[in-house]
């Protein structure tokens, strides 16, 4: 009984799948007519709309390791320099994508290429949006950043492109520099200071010597001179490094902590130095040295940590200049963009077969609402003239 009983529904299965395959090939002039249109109407308009081309540029972001001799040059040097050879960079390439998608850069792209005019908008605002429709910026997992273009032109599209790198790099060279120029005009003003401070010191010096002939020290209040013009210069090198960091940092940071702890422990040492020394030290003391000699030997103390002082921030002051002045974006184009000879959009044969595809169904679903209209029994006709009554009164 369950085998004949399963037999009757497949039967009744493959009779309802013909019913179903018989409705469709009566009606077939409707799917051929929906289908037929269907593909007129999607290759003219395929046809109507206009070639897009695609431009790309590929750019790689300064890395954090380089920089090679010039940057362990500028280490070699220490304080001050060590700051100034710092940059934007890092190796992020999520700062540049953030840089490129700024409204300083988009303005600036705007204004070069008078995109403003090519929209055909009226506001700024307006221009912005159709440029984010039409650019693309995206970051590889290597650090690489693309930068796509689309315009109905091929040689436009890659001018778009470009002219984001050249804002790109542009920009980033601006806010390198914008660190640099501090660093040096801070330098610049302190370098003056020192200058005035050596000449003084350098004329009293001719002073005292043309007043009191030839006076010298011996060799022990030289070496005492010395290691008083080392540490003062070390001082005055330190200070230096602690007021260009407070101009970032709060006292509470480790990096100023460590350099008010330097400075006072070299403060120690030349108050050390600079005092009455006992019987033990190796050096005398300058305060031990008597009468005219004593004089001398200050003197010439201020003329040593004045020349030490003036070498120091002349270096540092040359590397905050070399800074300044060099592209310090080291961003790398890898490919420039070149006009594409192919379209990248629309794809008109994907057109034509999705608007095929969706005509077909669209018209099987047309021919079963149109078999069950044709067997609706007379009590179904009489609920539908009901509601096509409804519809035209609320109409």
């Amino acid at each position: 009984m369950n085998h004949t009983t399963s037999d009757q529904n497949i039967d009744e299965q493959e009779i309802n799948l013909l019913e179903l395959l018989q409705v469709i090939v009566k009606r077939k002039a409707i799917i051929i007519k929906l289908c037929s249109a269907a593909v007129i109407l999607s290759v003219c308009y395929s046809l109507f709309l206009k070639n897009i081309y695609t431009a790309s540029a590929k750019i790689l972001p300064p890395q954090k390791d380089s920089g090679g001799g010039l940057s362990a040059l500028l280490s070699q040097t220490g304080g001050l320099a060590g700051l100034a050879a710092g940059g934007i960079g890092g190796g992020s390439a999520d700062l540049f994508m953030g840089i490129l998608k700024s409204r300083s850069v988009a303005d600036a792209v705007i204004k070069r290429l008078d995109l403003q005019t090519e929209f055909r908008t009226k506001t700024i605002d307006d221009a912005r949006k159709m440029l984010e429709g039409a650019v693309k910026f995206q970051a590889g997992k290597d650090g690489i950043i693309t930068i796509s273009a689309d315009n109905k032109n091929p040689q436009k599209a890659a001018l778009l492109a470009n002219t984001f790198v050249d804002e790109l790099a542009r920009r980033s060279i601006q806010l390198n520099l914008s660190k640099a120029g501090t660093e040096r005009m801070f330098l610049e003003k302190r370098l003056e200071v020192v200058k005035q401070d050596l000449k003084n010191a350098e004329n009293d010096m001719r002073a005292f010597q043309e007043k009191y002939k030839t006076i010298k020290a011996d060799s022990q209040a030289t070496v005492a001179i010395e290691g008083i013009a080392k540490l003062k210069a070390e001082i005055i090198t330190k200070e230096v490094q602690l007021a260009t960091l407070r101009n970032s940092m709060t006292d509470e940071s480790n990096d100023v902590k460590a350099l008010l702890a330097a400075i006072s422990r070299l403060k120690s040492q030349l108050g050390a130095m600079t005092g009455s020394g006992g019987t033990d030290n190796i050096i005398p003391s300058t305060g031990n040295v008597p009468g005219i000699g004593i004089e001398y030997v200050r003197k010439l103390r201020e003329l040593k940590i004045q020349e030490a002082i003036f070498e120091q921030i002349s270096k540092q002051f040359e590397v905050a200049k070399i800074n300044e002045a060099k592209d310090s974006s080291s961003l790398q184009v890898l490919d420039e963009a070149v006009p594409p000879v192919m379209k990248s959009k629309p794809k008109r044969s994907l057109i034509v077969i999705l608007s095929t595809v969706t005509a077909f169904f669209i018209s099987i679903f047309v021919i079963f609402i149109q078999e069950y209209l044709s067997k609706m029994s007379p009590e179904d006709a009489e609920i539908m003239n009901s509601i096509k009554v409804s519809l035209c009164k609320f109409r």
